[in-house]
């Protein structure tokens, strides 16, 4: 068990004017580097500029520790933004925001016990055979724990930090205020209604109980899928701050990239057919493709599914462009793709038409290697960089930027996450007969 001294237990700061403290002690840590980096630059006859100076490896580490203590909304968003801009961030920031995957502190014991008293009453211990103090997980809301019932029943508890939720909104604005400072928001970007709906979402994840109840969705949903495994939900000891749930073994996912490559192969084949089943026939996904989300059973050749938090429902105006937009790449019809994707929202009208011949580049690559006969291999990614560059280009046009729906980015960000997994694993699918089998009768003539 951790004791307080130690630097990786440390207290959540709870309190609005302790959070705010220190996202001011960060923006001040922050601008010291920038003069102490510019100093150094000038130093040397160079004519520095401000991203260049904010974007320093010492920087993007301050903003990373200081996001990983204050945990929350903070911390979740460094992690999205780590996970979801890819390689269109500097790679020093892309690299040191990465460690927000894996670095949260847990809380110190005394924090832990004051948290559960409040929830479970003072005389909490009585109800276990053991409680396992020190964390077996630690993230960006909470931290989880093992803990066995009297009746032998092995628990996995997951407990919130203090102060979360009544800080989701107030992280947000400032988390947004230091992009925007750093530049990575672009002024002309208007991500007011984005921040809206993060607000949401992040206050449905620090819902314990409707997480609970999403829990409970999925495991009915899947029980007719041997392939997975989702933890019971215990509700007598859950609460809006504690989650009980029983304890489900299994490794890190990526340990399947040591696996044969059949076994690997399997494994992506049953979590893309996951996705197709939570946006076209269940209307209902969970949106948070973290790595950390999934488990490998490589005795059973199951995968656990973890943190049902940002589950959410699906519109079927999202979903059926999303249908369509499968069926006009099966049809190889470029024409058809465009169309389908202005009418998804992921390709706004103006910059389709502005960049009409970026587009249909674009268009034709990704046609090229989605419809390539047989296996798809996503270990063979040459194609993204040639996408990503074209798109780069695009993209410098200002007047021409598109903000996808809420709904249509959060079901990118798993369809986006699935296939890094995927490439991760170097798994190949035969990803075109999914989507035939998954459109029907939609599919569009060639």
């Amino acid at each position: 068990m951790a004791d307080d001294s130690n630097p990786r237990g440390r207290a959540v700061p709870s309190g609005r004017l302790a959070r705010l403290g220190a996202f001011g002690r960060l923006a001040a840590g922050v601008g010291g580097g920038v003069v102490a980096e510019g100093a150094r630059r000038l130093a040397a006859g160079e004519r520095p500029r401000m991203g260049d100076m904010l974007l320093t490896p010492a920087n993007a580490s301050r903003v990373a520790d200081q996001l990983a203590h204050l945990r929350g909304a903070a911390m979740k968003l460094g992690q999205m933004i780590s996970m979801d801009a890819g390689d269109m961030l500097p790679p020093e920031l892309s690299a040191i925001l990465a460690r927000l995957r894996n670095q949260a502190h847990h809380m110190p014991p005394r924090q832990l016990d004051t948290v559960l008293a409040a929830e479970w009453g003072r005389d909490w211990r009585r109800r276990f055979a053991h409680f396992q103090a020190h964390p077996i997980a630690a993230a960006s809301i909470g931290q989880v724990h093992r803990a066995r019932l009297p009746d032998g029943t092995d628990l996995a508890i997951k407990v919130q930090y203090p102060g979360v939720k009544a800080s989701i909104d107030a992280d947000v604005d400032n988390v947004a205020t230091l992009l925007r400072v750093s530049g990575l928001l672009p002024k002309e970007l208007d991500v007011a209604p984005l921040l809206g709906e993060a607000k949401r979402q992040l206050h449905e994840e620090a819902d314990y109980l409707r997480e609970g109840a999403m829990l409970t969705r999925y495991r009915a949903l899947l029980a007719d899928a041997p392939g997975f495994v989702v933890p019971e939900l215990h509700a007598d000891l859950t609460t809006p701050r504690v989650l009980a749930m029983g304890f489900v073994a299994g490794g890190p996912i990526e340990a399947l990239e040591t696996a044969d490559q059949p076994v690997r192969d399997a494994a992506m084949h049953a979590l893309i057919g996951l996705v197709l089943r939570e946006l076209l026939d269940w209307g209902l996904m969970q949106t948070d493709p973290n790595f950390a989300n999934y488990r490998w059973q490589p005795d059973t050749g199951r995968i656990v599914l973890l943190d049902f938090g940002a589950t959410r429902d699906i519109p079927a105006a999202t979903a059926e462009g999303y249908r369509t937009l499968l069926a006009a790449g099966l049809s190889g019809r470029r024409d058809a793709v465009r169309e389908a994707a202005i009418g998804a929202g992921f390709l706004g009208a103006a910059a389709a038409e502005r960049h009409r011949a970026l587009v249909d580049q674009m268009i034709d690559i990704i046609l090229a290697n989605l419809n390539r006969p047989g296996l798809f291999d996503f270990g063979d990614r040459a194609f993204v960089g040639v996408v990503r560059e074209q798109g780069i280009e695009m993209a410098r046009d200002r007047t021409t930027w598109h903000i996808p729906a809420a709904d249509t980015l959060f079901v990118q960000r798993k369809i986006s996450g699935t296939a890094l997994l995927a490439a991760r694993l170097k798994a190949r699918v035969d990803i075109r007969t999914m989507a035939e089998a998954a459109v029907g009768a939609r599919a569009l003539p060639a």
